[in-house]
């Protein structure tokens, strides 16, 4: 009998283990039951918002392992719709709680919409929409919709202004350009392309108007698999701060890079724990700020430092950075070392780093403190304009380097020094604009197409080329990563969209963040089942974490 007790209070102890912390319908007098509504509870104190997505019959629920006992202040997410006021919620110990959300009409729309929804509600053709894809770097395109500028304010201030900021810029921390990138427009090209632009922006604000001349249309809400997903949300402790790259350790620690400030930064996910590194100035009047993050077999990290032109090295045990400066010649005012790549330093102990701010290749001797410089693009015909954006090593440690400009991807052959270019197929004109990338084990270099809405991928041994279409129009891919299911993901600067791709059938699958964020580097940890997905919100100043539920 005692045995048969003992039994019943394990299983009864398993049964509430797995009950559902917080449960919940969600509704609206226009819809009733909805599905797709995202549903955010944050802690009171706490740094971390866990959030969950409605199913078909509106049924919200938080796993009991995600939600500790507490007051939680609750919020949604759902075109079109909000919560009337104030919503929160107490959570007791073993005990699960009900709350049922009404939704009503939500009083500002504009004030919902993603980049991309923006640009799907804009008339305009692509290619004028298109200029604002250089936008959304520093601030949202919603910023511009609500504007007043007629066509000659945009040209004469409002343009240049912009145009004199580092791309590290946001709102609450501009930060001035010191020199012009070499493969910039300049002269009467510029001119050209700055008039084009006014006479659209000052088409698409408000203008005298009190509202916007044209309908705005927000996209459906998530539906069928893309609400089956949790998501955790590590508030950072300044709205400076301006998470580029995001990796997960060996140890489950997450790292990134601080996009506008001087600092390495540390997030322990158990505790929400946030401690930042600061990297010493190498050039002090010029902007700060680290964009690529990257690890070596060690396990050390490495950060292109931007504009302060310096090659950066964090030894995670002793805690200390090492750093190395460009050569003279190349140490010129626009001079940007964005993206830094140490993945097969072990193989020949060399380091690839890229220049943009002269379409250049470096390759830095660990031993010697050498640079070499390799510029492919050194006698392009006048006028044609190359932006080496990214550089990723083989399991050779050959570089391979993508052409945001052009339709390139480039080999620098690692024995030789021999530059090969591969023209991405289908793309004469140049336009689909390859960004960041990775390589997987098989040494195929996954990379996505910003402005083709595509991620692709290229089989370095055999230079075949295969491509995937990323949905809605104005996804903008930034990066590729592959998991070990072979399924790619990827993330926008535009849609607040995660997505999700099997590679094998071409299905896929967006998972909708709970706020706006603008995505950058991807990364996927595949020590979990299923696999975890981490990002940072560029402009939100926060590390999130996508845990599908399949």
């Amino acid at each position: 009998m005692r045995i048969l007790l003992l039994g019943i209070v394990f299983l009864s102890g398993l049964a509430q283990a797995a009950a559902p912390a917080l449960t919940g319908i969600v509704s609206s007098a226009e819809e009733g039951a909805m599905e797709g509504v995202i549903v955010s509870a944050k802690k009171e104190r706490s740094t971390i918002t866990v959030s969950v997505v409605t199913d078909r019959e509106g049924r919200y629920e938080f796993p009991a392992s995600k939600l500790s006992p507490g007051r939680y202040g609750i919020k949604v997410r759902a075109a079109g719709f909000e919560l009337p006021g104030s919503s929160s919620v107490t959570l007791v110990h073993g005990k699960a709680s009900s709350l049922d959300l009404n939704l009503v009409r939500a009083k500002d729309l504009a004030a919902q919409l993603s980049n991309a929804e923006w640009l799907a509600s804009m008339p305009g053709t692509d290619q004028q929409k298109g200029q604002l894809l250089n936008c959304v770097g520093c601030h949202t395109v919603e910023r511009i919709a609500r504007s007043r500028y007629d066509a000659d304010t945009f040209m004469k201030m409002v343009l240049p202004r912009m145009q004199s900021y580092v791309q590290q810029s946001l709102p609450q921390h501009p930060q001035l350009r010191r020199g012009e990138r070499l493969m910039e427009e300049r002269g009467e090209a510029r001119l050209q392309v700055n008039r084009a632009m006014a006479e659209y922006l000052a088409s698409v604000n408000l203008g005298e108007a009190q509202k916007w001349s044209y309908e705005l249309k927000a996209s459906a809400r998530p539906s069928g698999r893309a609400t089956r997903v949790v998501y955790t949300e590590y508030d950072l402790p300044r709205e400076t701060i301006s998470p580029h790259d995001v990796l997960v350790d060996r140890e489950g620690i997450v790292w990134f890079s601080s996009f506008g400030e001087q600092n390495l930064g540390r997030l322990d996910p158990k505790t929400g724990a946030v401690k930042e590194y600061p990297i010493k100035l190498s050039k002090p009047d010029f902007p700060t700020g680290a964009l690529g993050l990257r690890q070596d077999r060690d396990g050390n990290l490495w950060l292109g430092n931007m504009y302060q032109a310096a090659i950066v090295k964090f030894d995670r045990k002793s805690g200390k950075f090492t750093l190395w400066r460009l050569p003279r010649e190349h140490d010129i005012d626009s001079a940007q070392v964005n993206m830094v790549s140490p993945q097969f330093a072990h193989v020949d102990g060399k380091v690839w780093l890229q220049n943009n701010g002269f379409a250049g290749v470096h390759r830095l001797d660990l031993k010697s403190g050498k640079i070499e410089t390799w510029e492919p693009f050194k006698d392009a015909p006048k006028g044609e304009t190359h932006n080496i954006y990214d550089v990723i090593p083989d399991s050779q440690n050959n570089a391979w380097f993508t052409d945001f400009r052009q339709r390139h991807i480039g080999r620098v052959d690692a024995r030789t020094g021999e530059v090969k270019l591969f023209p991405i197929p289908g793309d004469p004109a140049g336009v689909r604009a390859p960004r960041r990338g990775q390589m997987d084990a098989q040494d195929r270099l996954w990379f996505a197409e910003y402005r083709g809405d595509r991620i692709a991928v290229l089989d370095t041994k055999t230079g075949e080329f295969r491509e995937w279409p990323v949905s809605p129009r104005w996804s903008a891919p930034y990066d590729v990563a592959l998991d070990r299911n072979g399924e790619a993901w990827t993330g926008s600067m535009l849609t607040d969209y995660v997505t999700r791709l099997d590679t094998k059938t071409g299905a896929s699958v967006n998972y909708l963040l709970p706020r706006k964020t603008n995505i950058r580097r991807v990364h996927v940890d595949n020590t979990t089942n299923p696999v975890a997905f981490w990002i940072g919100s560029n402009h939100g100043a926060s590390i999130v974490k996508v845990e599908p539920l399949d």
